[in-house]
């Protein structure tokens, strides 16, 4: 079923099965909602924040069910509203509230207090907008807008390929204020009518399975390999959805070992989350969604055009928008091929590639895959120091050791390509909430080394 928008989602589903339970949640044991009692708790809300006044609403996202209310209803009244990462330093969260122009917040009560010098007079016309910011992995992250309408046809789509059904549970385990995790942990679920049951936090991760004995999950690799290490997905288990970054195979095989049916799924924030996603024996062989259509360019690049789905533009950032978006056509900086059956492979992402001043080119999964192997430690990366590839080694070491260990490996490389430096830093390496090394922040703090 194809919806328009929150409202018209949760109208549909109160409307075919009112009593069926909506959202599970943990409120001093399992806790049921219906969609006729969500729908009923967000047009309640969605009436206070007509009456409260305001336009751009900044949600602290705490994956609770409050917070779902809070955002279905924002939609409903026409805010703009910005998810956001309350685990932040307040600095960087007020900087974001001025960039998006919050005049008002939701979440924990405390912090709402200590970022209230941030807020702003908020915006002429919210129109609905929602706010997700990208994962900044290359550079900092960007404001991407996008609406309740462009969200529920990347659930639509996701759906379409890989459906679930009202008889399902979906654990929504996933951080809501990343656009995966909204749309593959929490509407996937509710534009099928199955229930979604809402994780607890990270503090959960090992016994949400046991608790709550969902049907399906949506994770990112570094969370699947946790659970999987663990012995912690249940019985009922039957779909995983993989998505957010990249997931070494061994991985993949370990979950379907368990006769798990694993799929894969690629999207990006600019596209509303869900572009292409597997469904057959291969789950790196993907499926283009139905809205969706992918070429690619001689370089290798992959284009997409997702009219549907596609982001309205970065917020107050149309440069950046016009750099990426022409014609309708999003240049997305992933690489990516197509198989004989027309199956879609990511190959690589043109970032993930350091240009030398001499323009030798670095390959960086595959070069720092290299290393990993030869220090048998995963927690380090590659980066520019005065022009040269240097490493950076998180964790307790030597860095003449580590040169030392390293040497067979770069006598092997052309000279251009060899390690110039190597750093030792105790804390681990900044990452996205999805895992995924913040390249450009690690770069900044090699400038000050």
């Amino acid at each position: 079923m194809r919806f328009d928008s929150f409202h018209h989602m949760l109208c549909y589903w109160a409307e075919k099965t009112p009593d069926s339970p909506a959202l599970l949640y943990d409120d001093h044991g399992q806790k049921a909602l219906s969609f006729s009692g969500l729908l009923q708790a967000v047009e309640q809300r969605a009436g206070q924040l007509k009456a409260d006044g305001g336009s751009c609403v900044g949600i602290l996202a705490d994956g609770s069910r409050d917070c779902i209310v809070e955002i279905f209803a924002a939609a409903s009244a026409g805010l703009q509203t910005v998810m956001l990462d309350a685990s932040l330093p307040d600095e960087t969260l007020g900087k974001l509230l001025q960039y998006t122009d919050v005049d008002r917040l939701w979440g924990d009560e405390d912090l709402c207090e200590d970022l209230k010098p941030y807020l702003t007079n908020g915006v002429q016309d919210g129109g609905g907008k929602l706010l997700f910011f990208t994962s900044g992995t290359t550079e900092q992250a960007k404001a991407v807008v996008l609406t309740d309408h462009s969200l529920c046809q990347s659930a639509y789509n996701g759906g379409a390929k890989l459906p679930l059904s009202p008889e399902d549970r979906l654990l929504c385990i996933l951080p809501l204020g990343h656009v995966f995790g909204f749309v593959c942990g929490l509407l996937w679920g509710l534009s099928c009518g199955a229930c979604v049951a809402l994780g607890r936090g990270a503090r959960h991760y090992a016994d949400d399975c046991a608790f709550y004995k969902p049907t399906a999950v949506s994770v990112v690799p570094l969370l699947l390999g946790f659970l999987l290490q663990r012995g912690l997905l249940n019985e009922e288990l039957r779909l995983v959805l993989v998505g957010a970054g990249d997931c070494p195979p061994a991985l993949l095989d370990a979950a379907r070992a368990k006769g798990l049916r694993v799929s894969f799924g690629y999207g990006l924030t600019e596209t509303s989350s869900g572009v292409a996603i597997s469904i057959g024996g291969d789950p790196f062989a993907m499926e283009v969604c139905p809205d969706d259509t992918v070429t690619i360019a001689d370089d290798g690049e992959i284009l997409i055009q997702a009219p549907t789905c596609m982001m309205q533009g970065y917020y107050k950032r149309p440069a950046d928008t016009e750099a990426v978006l022409k014609d309708g056509v999003l240049y997305s900086g992933d690489l990516g091929k197509f198989d004989e059956e027309g199956r879609l492979h990511i190959t690589g992402r043109k970032k993930d590639m350091l240009v030398l001043p001499d323009g030798t080119k670095l390959f960086l999964p595959e070069y720092e895959g290299a290393i990993m192997q030869a220090l048998g430690h995963a927690e380090l990366a590659v980066t520019l120091k005065n022009g040269r590839p240097a490493l950076v080694f998180s964790g307790e070491a030597d860095a003449k050791d580590i040169e030392q260990k390293l040497r067979p490996l770069m006598a092997a490389q052309p000279r251009g390509r060899q390690l110039a430096s190597v750093y030792v830093i105790s804390h681990p390496l900044p990452r996205t909430a999805t895992g995924k090394i913040k390249r450009w922040e690690l770069q900044q703090e090699m400038e000050t080394l």
